[in-house]
């Protein structure tokens, strides 16, 4: 079984008000996720072509975590901005 923690609506809520915090997430995601993707492309090969369909699903999630991470440090401290979570 993964050690991955789900996101609870209670976080949610956390990181749409506390922008230090939507990021610390958002990094935590992104590394584990990374991590499982090495584990998987590391792992025995195999015919089925769901193994391909998930490593792509994973890579399309980690882009799309990544470019979040970017948009946030290019976002100036200030007025909340509405991230999409």
């Amino acid at each position: 079984m993964s050690a991955f923690a789900p996101v609870t609506d209670a976080d949610l809520a956390r990181a749409r008000r506390d922008p230090g915090f939507r990021q610390k997430l958002l990094t935590e995601h992104l590394d584990s996720l990374v991590t499982a993707l090495n584990a998987l492309r590391g792992g025995p090969k195999t015919a089925d072509p769901r193994h391909a369909e998930h490593m792509r699903e994973g890579v399309d999630l980690a882009m799309k975590l990544s470019n979040l991470l970017h948009e946030l440090a290019k976002t100036p401290p200030g007025p909340r901005t509405r991230a999409r979570l």
